[in-house]
Parts: structure tokens; C-alpha cells; sequence
């Protein structure tokens, strides 16, 4: 669909949830400049999403051996030298540990090494508390593991969807409410986005996943939600989400949003816990193309949360 169109469904849909909803078209910020610092200037460009793996490579037991590199995807995607927004795992083969990783990464181009913007989201052992960093501060390469929801473009300017909401007076969080605002309006027709957003005010539940895979299997959603490790993290967050209205068949994790923060915290986002006092801002744009890359064989619908 148009931007215009869009903006449109989205505003009606974030009104039901939101006590002030705006949406609309606008050019996208330079998102090289605080809070953002990303290694491309836009979201637009070519715009895709990529599903890689999948949860039943985590759980109910991980399979290590699932790893996979953001330059090769960026290849499979038919897009080389990509800008590369999302939520996924780390590889535990470079890490040596489980880990959030919130990829943002321009992918290597036949002029241009990569540049990774991405971050770690771990449990600190000194304080089992979040232990944030830049990947590029410890790591040279590109990898990720078990799985990622990925949205890629050229990393151009142009112009994107803008959505501000403030005061959250409904059940959904931020990310679900786009995302089901979408199903109901566009329904058999899959509709999918990406970008980034700020929580500007207030807190969010937030999970990390422990620096050991689970020994005993889990096999259902309280098995995995006894295994995380969640917190409430505090505002201004920068977070990365991958929507898709609906899944046409693919196995796809429909909604999947990681963020980082410039304060130390940060993983997996759930909702915010401030309801009252709670901002988004966002820009996104919809996707052309979907990639699905290795899908799992042997599937369930547990830890898709």
C-alpha cells in the first residue's frame, strides 16, 4: 500500500489504543544523528524484510550448530551492501555465550567494508542485571545465530511513515497494535514493515535471555518465560521492529522488536509499564519483498512472544 494509505489505517487503529495518535507521511530524519548514530542515513531503498531460522531453533532445545552472517543475507536478499534493521540472537559460537542481539549493520558492498552499529544485550555476571554493548567493541564479524527478523533497504533518505502516540489506554503494546490494525484492515493480504522507533517517555518490560541455553527442554510458553530473565528499563529507548500483518504460510514470526539505549540498557521489548505517561515515536516504511531463509522443518508456535 501507498505511504498515504497507510498512514491512514494506522491512525485509526492507534486511536483505539492510544489516547493521542498522529500518523504521517514525512522525510525521514537523518538517522546518522542522535539518538539514532546508525550507519545509514534512511530506511528506504529496495525495502524487504528477511525471516532467518526461527524460534524451534532456540527452543525447546538450541541448536548451536544454527549460525549465520548478515553480509550472506544481505546477498540472499538480492540486496548486497544492505542496510540492516531488526531483532534476533547472537552467534554463541563467537560470543561463547546466549545473548540479545539488536543487529544494526550496512552490509559489506563490492566498494565498502560493513559497518556494524549493532548491540549486545546480556545478563551481567558481576550483577545478573543488563549488560549493553556495542558488538564492534569487542567483535569484527558479522554473525548472528538460531534466528532473526530482519528488515533491509538501501539505507537511503525519502520519505517514511511517522506515527507519535502518547498514553497507552489500551491492552496491546506499541508494536502489536500496528501490527493488528494492519491484519484487520489488509486481512489475507500480508502487509509488512519496518524501521525504528523511540519509547521518549516512560518504562518497558524488557526481556534478555540467560548466557546458558536451557538444559532441560522447554516446551511451553512458561517454560521459556520462567528461563528468561525480564526487567522494567527506563525511556529513551531506540528500537527496531519487523511486522507482518499476518503469515501467509511461511512460519514467520509476525512481530519481533529489539532496542538498545545509550544508558546501558536494553533486549527484547514486550510493553511498556507506563502506561499513563508513555511516548512512541516511530518511522517506518512498508516492505516489497519477504525472504524466508531457512526455515525450520519441525515447527511450534511456543517463545513467539
Amino acid at each position: 500500500p501507498s505511504l498515504e494509505e497507510l498512514a491512514g489505517v494506522l491512525q485509526k487503529g492507534l486511536k483505539e489504543n492510544f489516547a493521542d495518535a498522529q500518523v504521517s507521511v514525512v522525510d525521514c530524519p537523518d538517522l546518522t544523528q542522535e539518538p539514532f548514530n546508525f550507519p545509514a542515513k534512511g530506511i528506504c531503498g529496495k525495502p524487504r524484510i528477511a525471516d532467518v531460522g526461527g524460534v524451534p531453533y532456540l527452543i525447546p532445545i538450541a541448536q548451536k550448530e544454527k549460525v549465520y552472517d548478515l553480509n550472506t543475507v544481505a546477498k540472499d536478499i538480492e540486496l548486497p551492501g544492505a542496510f540492516i534493521l531488526g531483532a534476533g540472537a547472537v552467534s554463541s559460537r563467537v560470543l561463547g555465550i546466549n545473548a540479545e542481539f539488536i543487529p544494526i549493520v550496512k552490509t559489506k558492498s563490492e566498494k565498502k567494508p560493513a559497518v556494524n552499529g549493532s548491540y549486545v544485550a546480556q545478563i551481567n555476571p558481576a550483577d545478573k542485571g543488563c549488560l549493553l554493548e556495542k558488538y564492534s567493541s569487542k567483535y569484527t564479524d558479522c554473525e548472528f545465530g538460531l534466528l532473526a527478523n530482519l528488515y533491509a533497504s538501501e539505507g537511503q533518505p525519502g520519505k517514511v511513515i511517522e506515527v507519535k502516540a502518547n498514553g497507552r489506554t489500551g491492552e496491546l503494546n506499541f508494536v502489536s497494535c500496528l501490527r493488528q490494525t494492519l491484519e484487520k484492515h489488509y486481512g489475507e493480504k500480508p502487509v509488512g514493515m519496518g524501521g525504528t522507533f523511540i519509547i521518549q517517555k516512560g518504562k518497558a518490560k524488557i526481556h534478555i535471555m540467560p548466557p546458558e541455553f536451557s538444559a532441560c527442554p522447554l516446551n511451553t510458553d512458561e517454560d521459556v518465560n520462567n528461563w528468561l530473565k525480564f526487567f522494567e528499563m527506563k525511556a529513551p529507548l531506540i528500537c527496531q521492529p519487523v511486522i507482518v500483518s499476518r503469515d501467509p504460510g511461511f512460519d514467520l514470526r509476525v512481530e519481533h522488536t529489539h532496542c538498545f539505549s545509550h544508558h546501558g540498557e536494553g533486549g527484547h521489548y514486550h510493553q511498556d509499564t507506563s502506561p499513563d505517561s508513555v511516548q512512541y515515536l516511530g518511522y517506518f516504511q512498508p516492505a516489497e519483498l519477504l525472504f524466508r531463509i531457512d526455515r525450520p522443518q519441525e515447527t511450534h508456535l511456543v517463545g513467539r512472544d
